[in-house]
């Protein structure tokens, strides 16, 4: 039971850690706003769907987990 403890604590923080570099990375670089991006504007809502973004943080995360399974074996 004690090791779930810490892994659900280790979680967290991994999770609020992200959730602040979102946050400062959105505030000072244009990631998120890329060509490619749609952006639905209407009367009363704004649709956003950011499909470069996606594509670009599934390229990135691909690269990182195939170079860590690479050092790994």
């Amino acid at each position: 039971m004690l090791q779930i403890s810490k892994l659900l604590i280790v979680i967290g923080i991994v999770l609020v850690v992200i959730g602040v570099l979102t946050y400062l990375i959105g505030r000072f670089t244009p990631l998120g706003r890329l060509p490619g991006d749609i952006i639905i504007k209407k009367e009363r809502y704004v649709l956003y769907f950011p499909i470069m973004t996606c594509l670009l943080f599934s390229a990135v995360l691909s690269l990182i987990f195939f170079v860590i399974s690479k050092l790994t074996k």
